[in-house]
């Protein structure tokens, strides 16, 4: 069973009249908010067996994503925002992380269990999401030599523009069942550009 979990908090900070004869200042809205997308598999491996997350010792695996998410007011994002033939730190303020209970792929790119960082960049028609192993760090600190490897991400166009980077972690309709492996689609929305790429669970 695979139970998919997106939340975010917006945090803004409001002028106020220090004294009654000031007039109240307008309100300024910060500009990204905080938020994290997790899949949760209910079952994880110890050892070379799978545990139930109903065992007294164990609780579900979790797959999840956590990110500082810009809002484009109005601002050009392809090209601006997100610049082109550079790496993009994906987000913003403190790194984009991803942390796995599980090994799994992403794209052809395998990722053992454990916590990175990722970035994006967009070249021509190309996007790839780079995946690497530094943790802990500002969005722009990123180490090449830490990476471990790139994932190419199929691009299309919305018609429904979103202001907020959003990313999504969406399972497989036959993912939760008894026999399925947990897979899904890692998809990436800003402005009208949708990135995607699948993710599956290595059994």
């Amino acid at each position: 069973m695979l139970r998919s979990i997106g939340r975010g908090a917006a945090f803004a900070a409001f002028g106020s009249a220090l004294f009654a004869q000031q007039p109240a200042q307008p309100p300024r809205v910060a500009a990204s908010s905080f938020a994290t997308v997790e899949v949760h598999v209910n079952s994880r491996p110890i050892g070379n067996q799978w545990y139930s997350e109903d065992a007294a010792f164990t609780g579900p695996a979790r797959i999840a994503i956590s990110y500082g998410q810009p809002h484009a007011r109005g601002r050009q994002i392809v090209g601006k925002l997100i610049p082109n033939d550079t790496v993009w730190r994906f987000g913003a303020n403190e790194a984009t992380t991803l942390h796995t209970d599980l090994d799994l792929t992403i794209g052809s790119l395998a990722i053992p269990r454990g916590t990175y960082t990722l970035f994006l960049v967009h070249s021509g028609n190309n996007w790839n999401l780079i995946v690497n192993s530094q943790t802990a760090m500002w969005g722009t600190d990123r180490n090449p030599a830490k990476d471990i490897g790139r994932v190419a991400m199929t691009a299309r166009t919305l018609t429904d523009a979103e202001d907020a980077l959003t990313i999504y972690l969406t399972p497989d309709a036959t993912a939760g069942s008894e026999s399925g492996t947990p897979s899904g689609t890692l998809r990436i929305k800003w402005g009208t550009v949708e990135l995607s790429a699948p993710w599956k669970v290595k059994t």
